[in-house]
């Protein structure tokens, strides 16, 4: 049975309470390792288990492989020193690369997790590029969500306050050459990859719940394939890279609720089942309260502007990371617009046009239903302090500081939404989830009492990495991949 976007699975259909290896009385299939999902890090996960000498069967829920990983920029955050960074004329250490990280992920980020990635940085992204995902030597330089083109170096906030002043700003978002989204590029590589590295999958297959031996290890997977149980049998482990849960409005409701009424940024599968059958085993999780958010808005507008709220205050800094400000809007009264004027719109490359246009700002406020004088004010302090190239406020950098002047416009990141959602109301804001369940470097799943779960590991959005409360675009891609393949070589070993 098929579910659509934000639907629970109903109760009697695969209920993720664990089933007895004694109950099962024949497998369909059987394999060294079983994994649920071919996103990122699944395909990860598949290549290093397969190429290890086990066998490898991997279950996906939609007809192909992908997952939200396909639909994605395709941005993955790489540094320490990669040859597309030395050739663009940049010198990183995985020193610099961790202190930028362990802010702009914090507070609270997985500081054991976050220096195995930088320190192994290189590696992966040589791992990458042997698995046939190419990436350019030159750089995009203009803030954005995706590079308009096909350069493989972008910022993704390294250049900005306060980051700027605790590590050496080295800009580390590689990309695929391909103008705009890349995801697909990359998961065509990374499936590839898995396959010929020997690995099989069974598309069309939703997993329902986890099969148990009398010790406590997971043995397998019983799943439903167009409307029949079938039955997988795990010679050495199960490993769950299922993605997060913005897709299931009751664990939202539970764990996230901050997200609850706004865009949903995944494939539509990233429902909480691997979290929901790992936890009905006893599974600890962490950080299940942390999302990241995105705010429809053009970064290379937004820098040129200000950004308000439904009041009309200024509120965040509008040049560095755009998911950062787009956090900051989510504490701030909505709906949220970007404030222009017409030099600064048509210096922007691309965006979408304003919804409100205005002589002065007293006009422009009554037309947003502002409290009068409250955008004047905000407007009339942000060029006080450009005029003299600073921002104390927010610490806008000196370089997109510039006094604004009428006539005026407000862009409403409603308006984009509702083209990128497709749907008729949109707050202007889409998220999804970084946490998940709690597990080891080598992805092993803890139980709440802090053992290792014998036979199950998990990767990528399903299990909690190295975010704590902060995000940077391509850290999902990087860090599904660097501990999918970790919780890859793991599973297929003899025993753990």
């Amino acid at each position: 049975m098929a579910y659509e976007r934000g639907d629970n699975p109903p109760a009697g259909d695969g209920v993720v309470e664990p089933v007895s290896l004694a109950s099962v009385g024949s497998f369909e299939h059987d394999a060294d390792v079983v994994i649920v999902g071919f996103g990122c890090a699944g395909a990860a996960a598949a290549f290093e288990a397969a190429s290890a000498g086990a066998d490898v069967l991997v279950l996906e829920r939609f007809s192909g492989a992908g997952g939200s990983s396909a639909q994605s920029g395709g941005e993955i955050y790489l540094g320490g020193g990669t040859s597309v960074q030395k050739a663009c004329g940049f010198i990183d250490t995985p020193e610099d690369m961790f202190d930028y990280l362990e802010a702009a992920l914090g507070p609270h980020a997985d500081t054991e997790k976050l220096r195995l990635y930088c320190e192994g940085s290189v590696e992966h992204f040589e791992w990458l590029c042997a698995r046939g995902v190419p990436f350019q030597e030159s750089l995009y330089a203009e803030p954005a969500w995706m590079a308009p083109t096909e350069d493989g170096l972008m910022w993704l906030g390294e250049d900005a306050w306060p980051f700027s002043t605790l590590a050496r700003p080295v800009p580390r978002g590689h990309r695929p050459p391909v103008a705009g989204y890349g995801g697909g590029l990359l998961m065509d590589k990374l499936v590839g990859a898995a396959t010929e590295a020997g690995a099989r999958c069974h598309t069309d297959t939703r997993a329902a719940a986890l099969v148990v031996d009398e010790s406590g290890r997971v043995a397998g997977v019983v799943a439903r394939r167009f409307g029949e149980t079938v039955r997988y049998r795990a010679r050495k482990a199960v490993v769950l890279t299922t993605g997060g849960f913005v897709d299931n409005e009751r664990m939202l409701a539970d764990h996230a609720p901050v997200l609850l009424g706004h865009g949903k940024v995944s494939d539509g599968g990233d429902d909480g089942r691997g979290i929901l059958m790992a936890t009905a085993l006893g599974a600890a999780t962490r950080r299940m309260a942390s999302v990241e958010a995105a705010l429809t808005v053009t970064p290379a507008m937004a820098c040129r502007g200000i950004l308000v709220n439904a009041l009309g205050q200024r509120f965040t800094s509008e040049d560095g990371y755009p998911g950062r400000f787009s956090h900051a809007a989510l504490g701030q009264p909505a709906p949220w617009w970007l404030i222009l004027d017409e030099e600064g719109f048509a210096a922007a490359s691309a965006g979408a046009p304003p919804e409100h246009v205005a002589e002065t700002l007293a006009e422009l406020e009554q037309e947003l239903g502002m409290p009068p004088g409250v955008l004047e004010m905000s407007v009339h302090l942000y060029n006080r302090h450009a005029a003299r190239g600073e921002d104390p406020l927010f610490h806008k950098d000196a370089k997109w500081l510039r006094e604004l002047k009428g006539p005026f416009a407000a862009v409403d990141p409603r308006v984009a939404a509702r083209f990128v959602e497709n749907r008729r109301e949109a707050t202007g804001i889409s998220g999804f989830t970084l946490g998940g369940l709690h597990t080891t470097v080598d992805g092993q799943v803890l139980h709440v009492s802090g053992r290792p779960i014998a036979g199950l590991f998990a990767a990528g959005r399903a299990s909690s990495g190295i975010h704590g409360d902060g995000y940077v675009s391509g850290t999902s891609l990087g860090d599904g991949t660097f501990f999918g393949r970790r919780a890859g070589w793991s599973a297929a070993e003899p025993s753990h």
